[in-house]
């Protein structure tokens, strides 16, 4: 058991998307970073010096009372518009590339040692 479990974690696909997993969670990192740093004091100034992580609505008053933190809901769909939005234009860009390669034209094959026999024997006569 111990083997199969080292032959299915050594495979590449599995390597790559391990990689790509901890890439996108750094990406992930950052994109929130530039919601919440940069992208969001901007807005909130324009909207009369709103701080949208403290957007609540209050259910209930006292210690027990919950909330619901729409501000916060509104950081992470920014969050997740953004970060979709780059791994498409990234899909994207890899899709035109694979494109591109695809209409390459192809050589033509090479001919067959009959063929150029053939060949050789029609230039002959053709001389003659």
């Amino acid at each position: 058991m111990l083997k199969e479990f080292k032959e299915f974690a050594m495979r590449g696909n599995v390597i790559d998307m391990a990689v790509g997993i901890v890439i996108g969670g750094a990406f992930g990192k950052i994109v929130s970073s530039f919601v919440n740093d940069v992208l969001m004091p901007p807005i909130g100034m324009a909207l009369g010096g709103v701080d949208f992580s403290d957007l609540a609505i209050m259910l209930g008053e006292g210690e027990e009372a919950a909330s619901i933190n729409y501000g916060l809901f509104v950081n992470n769909v920014l969050d997740f518009v953004i970060i979709a939005f780059a791994i498409f234009m990234v899909v994207k860009g890899m899709n035109s590339m694979k494109k591109k390669e695809e209409e390459k034209p192809a050589a033509p094959p090479e001919p067959s040692k009959e063929e150029k026999l053939l060949t050789e024997i029609r230039d002959l006569l053709s001389k003659n």
